[in-house]
């Protein structure tokens, strides 16, 4: 006996006792509903499995708009149980307006029992269908929340980020592609997240690409997809990062890192808002929004001839600069704070804190690793810590700062000559020490000394 509940609705009593016989043998629940008005007030419907539903219930009309009319209210109740229409009446414009409503299939009476046992039974796989995708597309909200779901945050108030953040939120109402540039640690791939959650496709997948971790030979696999036996390890068939961001968004990171035959392909599926999975040639439409990010020059990588122009302006739609963390003034102790509260917790550490003197040496320092190297720095300093209070000595920033970008040399010559004085003044201008340490003679030392003097 099948465990289905199946409720039949017909004005007929002699119909009603008829099909109960029959189906109570084959159904573990049948209810019958002499009126129709009784549906409102039915309790449960959503648990019933199949209603068998008459088209005619006035003496006299046989038009079938009351049956209609009643099917349609059983599906605001109950959307996916399946419905099968009943009637002495048969015509095939009315079993059309009937299925087009949302009936599952059509009866005449008188039935035949064999062939409406049969009707029922696909009506009831219909259901059960109905209720399994309804539980996957549940499954597959729930994972997308869970995969979505960052618990990084955007830290700060500086003017800078603030400017940043303002032009995301005009940004993420659109489905513009955006280049996010800035320096290695500076959250680029935070800014890709908040411009996902902001967007019409938050309650899509946001799926993240570090373009420079693949190899170039998995490049296609990766992005694209590929059947199965397309290659000795493609065991089975699968989508690719494509794909898996359809109907949300994909964020492809470091895309400096690309050779110009991966560009080329790149380019490709974004023009044609499609892609073909390697060893098909079947064409499958993908709906993303893309979002790329890089700590390089792609402007100037153009000049060079190492990356594609016409693909850097389908990239560069909207281009948003993550500014380094020495130019947001004021966000160095607010977010040396907040991870200073995170490994605490994490660490067991309760009650830590940061006296000035290690504010000060945190202002100080210039950060060529950004908000990256200060979270690290902060995490190790959690770590280490023995007391209460953690003072400058908790620190270990590089005892010389790196350079700040502006003063970074802009050729060879420049760069030999920095390392050459930086190099004399760690041993006082003793230069054979200096040449030592360089890695040259203390003559070829000379020579470059005279060079610059010239």
């Amino acid at each position: 006996m099948t465990e289905a509940k199946i409720l039949v609705i017909d004005d007929n009593k002699s119909v009603l006792s008829a099909l109960e016989i029959l189906l109570q043998f084959e159904y573990k629940s049948v209810e019958t509903l002499f009126n129709p008005n009784q549906i409102s007030s039915f309790p449960n419907m959503e648990e019933i499995d199949i209603v068998l539903l008459d088209m005619n219930f006035s003496a006299g009309v046989n038009t079938g708009n009351e049956g209609l009319y009643w099917l349609n209210e059983i599906k605001k109740k109950s959307p996916n149980t399946s419905v099968i229409m009943m009637t002495a009446y048969g015509a095939v414009d009315l079993a059309v307006r009937a299925l087009k409503q949302g009936a599952s299939d059509f009866v005449l009476k008188p039935w035949n029992n064999e062939r409406l046992l049969a009707t029922v039974k696909s009506a009831y796989e219909l259901r059960k269908s109905k209720q399994e995708i309804h539980q996957l597309k549940k499954k597959e909200n729930e994972l997308k929340q869970v995969i979505n779901a960052d618990k990084n945050f955007i830290i700060g108030n500086s003017k800078a980020l603030t400017s940043v953040l303002n032009l995301v939120r005009k940004v993420a109402k659109t489905d513009v592609n955006v280049l996010i540039t800035g320096e290695n640690g500076t959250g680029k791939e935070l800014i890709a997240r908040e411009l996902h959650r902001l967007s019409p496709r938050k309650g899509e997948l946001f799926i993240g690409v570090d373009m420079g971790s693949i190899a170039e030979n998995l490049f296609e696999s990766e992005l694209f997809g590929h059947i199965k036996g397309s290659f000795t390890d493609a065991k089975e068939d699968r989508a690719g990062k494509f794909e898996a961001a359809h109907k949300g968004t994909l964020f492809l990171d470091e895309m400096g890192n690309l050779s110009l035959q991966t560009q080329a392909k790149l380019l490709s599926a974004i023009q044609n808002k499609s892609v073909v999975r390697v060893g098909s040639n079947k064409p499958i439409a993908v709906d993303i929004r893309l979002i790329s990010a890089t700590n390089c020059n792609l402007e100037q990588m153009v000049a060079d001839g190492l990356f594609r122009e016409d693909l850097l302006y389908r990239l560069n739609t909207i281009n948003i600069e993550v500014p380094p963390l020495r130019e947001r003034e004021g966000d160095i102790l607010v977010l040396a704070e907040f991870f200073l509260k995170k490994f605490a917790a994490k660490y067991d550490k309760p009650g830590l804190r940061i006296n000035n003197l290690a504010h000060e040496k945190l202002m100080e320092y210039p950060w060529p690793g950004n908000v990256r190297e200060l979270q690290h720095t902060m995490e190790r300093a959690v770590i280490l810590s023995e007391g209460n209070v953690l003072k400058p000595t908790d620190f270990l920033l590089h005892s010389k700062p790196l350079q700040s970008m502006e003063h970074m040399p802009s050729t060879l010559d420049e760069m030999e000559q920095q390392m050459i004085a930086r190099a004399l003044e760690e041993h006082d201008g003793n230069y054979s020490a200096a040449a030592g340490q360089l890695g040259i003679s203390r003559q070829t030392l000379y020579n470059k000394l005279k060079k610059k003097n010239k």
